[in-house]
């Protein structure tokens, strides 16, 4: 019986190492499995990065409003009953101060001037000979030829006489006023932004004709806060966009002294420049510019504009990624002020940080003006 307690025994001890060996293989698998699984941080793209840079800005207030005539003035007829004749403008003519602009039919009031001139003729005969008989009955005064009621009879002839006369020259020049205005004229230089003149009509007193702007000058009226007002001054500069994209430089004229209780806005008058882009009726933007500050700005590409907020991705030493929210000020062409939110010299995403979030690993790429260093 010995030799099979023998077997047994070395069968047993096969089984064992067989065992150890298993599972140093096993331990041996698992550590290789683990060291394969434990991550290895990799970036995930190549970025540039700035970061805030010193600039200086205009400091200016925003405002919208109307383009109007700087004074439009309305020309009307002085005299009724009389038919148009000839209309001499139109609607974007030019024209200068005593320019004829419309003629009335001057008939009838050249037959009234001829009846006055003739009765101041008449009038001017009549006082001649009673100013002849009241100095003849003075000089006969002191040698008792008349009696001192006829001389009185005279020199009163002689003041009625010439008081006809005055009223015979009055009529005339009312009748040379009337065959004047017979003729619309042209108050001042200007351009014709309105027509309702119309040949063959008959029109009365005081009916529109023509509409002018004065010297064609426009003004722009600006509504601005009223908290803003007080930043203002009369000749300050203000940069006007009018429709097309065109940009104007206009000087502040002047600054309503009343704040419109339904708006709490202001208006502001600020005279435009003679141009061909600018009308009479336009909506405009602009800003007025109060002077510069410095102010710490960066790309605009650098900055991700989201729900009203402005977001930059932070880049530290390691290479990681931090999304970081940030005060936005005033914008330019290319860049924007930064208020609060980041510190100087922070490394931020140039540009392409909307493909990037929250604990991304990146590869930083030195800029050309880098390299140079």
């Amino acid at each position: 019986m010995p030799f099979p307690k023998r077997k047994s025994c070395f069968g047993i001890m096969l089984v064992v190492i067989a065992s150890a060996a298993a599972l140093a293989c096993m331990q041996a698998v698992s550590s290789e499995s683990d060291a394969v699984a434990e991550p290895t941080a990799q970036p995930s793209l190549s970025v540039n990065v700035t970061t805030l840079e010193p600039q200086t800005l205009p400091t200016t207030i925003a405002a919208n409003g109307d383009i109007a005539a700087w004074q439009e003035i309305i020309i009307g007829t002085e005299i009724g009953g009389l038919r148009l004749v000839d209309v001499k403008v139109d609607v974007g003519d030019e024209v200068t101060e005593g320019q004829v602009l419309a003629v009335y039919n001057d008939t009838t009031v050249r037959a009234e001037l001829a009846r006055s001139r003739a009765a101041v003729a008449e009038a001017e005969a009549t006082l001649a000979e009673a100013n002849a008989n009241a100095q003849r009955a003075r000089s006969l005064k002191t040698t008792g030829s008349l009696s001192e009621q006829q001389i009185q009879q005279y020199e009163t002839a002689e003041l009625t006489a010439r008081a006809r006369l005055g009223v015979a020259q009055a009529q005339n020049e009312a009748q040379e006023l009337r065959l004047a205005q017979t003729q619309v004229v042209a108050p001042d230089d200007g351009l014709i932004t309105s027509r309702t003149a119309t040949v063959g009509a008959v029109t009365g007193t005081d009916q529109e004709l023509f509409r002018l702007t004065r010297h064609g000058r426009l003004e722009w009226r600006a509504e601005v806060a009223a908290s803003d007002l007080n930043e203002l001054r009369p000749g300050q500069t203000a940069r006007v966009t009018v429709p097309g994209g065109y940009e104007l430089e206009g000087r502040l004229r002047t600054i309503a002294p009343l704040v419109d209780t339904a708006t709490r806005n202001g208006l502001v008058y600020v005279d435009l420049p003679l141009s061909d882009v600018a009308r009479a009726g336009m909506f405009a933007r602009g800003k007025f510019e109060l002077g510069t500050r410095q102010v710490l700005t960066l790309p605009r590409s650098a900055v991700q504009l989201r729900d009203g907020f402005g977001y930059v991705h932070r880049v530290s030493d390691e290479g990681q990624i931090t999304e970081q929210k940030v005060a936005l000020g005033q914008h330019t062409e290319d860049r924007i002020e930064i208020l609060s939110g980041l510190e100087p010299g922070a490394l931020v995403v140039a540009s392409g940080g909307a493909f990037l979030g929250n604990g991304d690993q990146v590869r930083v790429v030195e800029t050309d003006a880098e390299e140079g260093v």
